[in-house]
């Protein structure tokens, strides 16, 4: 039987090729830890001869290459990595001065608001205030015939109203909030207003020169009513002003009474 060939098979061994790439890829590795030498045979070492020292050193050349190239890539990915920590501190205090800005938008609005209701009320309370203040029907006036007052002239024996002094055309004021419920000629009173209030009492103001608001209209305290005049039974020019209880006539009480309890002076 020959043994001087041997027959291809799937068991047949490695190329001289495949042999020596391994061989180099080995020396590569056992080049990093200096001892190639020791571990090579003195056949292998025959054989290869001065291309074994030029093998090592492209070998060690190679590992510096790809040290050299993973510490970039290392330096790479570090320098990644800050950026991608740069870029989500950045948008996490982005979106942290978003909300501030918010709240201190909310808390704004808020105080705005606050501050325009607390305006609101203030403003409705002083009005509330104003239409429940009662004033004198003439400014800088004085009484000059007294309630009760004595004579001829009154068709009752005596004055039902009192009559404050004020020069033919002074402003006649409505002396609080309320309805008119007359306007026009009232016989001896002449041209005159009557005016129901909220609490149930009437004021009257007689002897106008001219009228300013007709019937079924809303005033309030201080609203000029007329002008005062002399007009009716009247020995000059004043304004004759009643306080009543009811619409009817002698239901009449006390104006300065009636005044002084709704806060006037006089």
């Amino acid at each position: 039987m020959a043994f001087g060939s041997r027959a291809a098979g799937k068991h047949r061994g490695s190329s001289r090729l495949s042999r020596k790439t391994a061989g180099y890829a080995g020396i590569a590795a056992l080049a990093t830890t200096g001892v190639v030498g020791s571990l090579a045979g003195p056949a292998f070492a025959a054989d290869t001869g001065n291309a074994n020292n030029s093998f090592q050193d492209n070998a060690l050349g190679a590992v510096v290459v790809a040290e050299d190239l993973a510490g970039d890539i290392a330096d790479q990915a570090e320098s990644q990595r800050r950026a991608a920590e740069h870029a989500a501190a950045k948008a996490q205090a982005e979106a942290d001065a978003k909300q501030r800005a918010a709240e201190s938008k909310r808390l704004a609005e808020a105080k705005a608001k606050a501050e325009r209701e607390a305006a609101e009320r203030a403003a409705r309370e002083e009005e509330r205030k104003r239409l429940n203040t009662f004033v004198a029907p003439v400014d800088g006036s004085y009484v000059s015939t007294q309630y009760r007052a004595g004579g001829a002239m009154w068709s009752s024996g005596t004055h039902t109203g009192i009559d404050f002094h004020a020069a033919s055309g002074s402003k006649v004021r409505a002396v609080g909030i309320g309805t008119v419920v007359e306007a026009g000629w009232g016989g001896a009173y002449g041209n005159n207003v009557v005016i129901k209030h909220n609490d149930g009492t009437y004021t009257q103001y007689g002897h106008l020169q001219s009228l300013s608001v007709s019937v079924g209209q809303q005033v309030t305290p201080g609203q000029q009513i007329g002008l005062s005049g002399s007009t009716g039974n009247s020995s000059g020019p004043h304004l004759h002003f009643e306080a009543r209880s009811g619409a009817d006539y002698g239901s009449d009480i006390d104006p300065i009474a009636y005044l002084r309890s709704h806060g006037v002076s006089l």
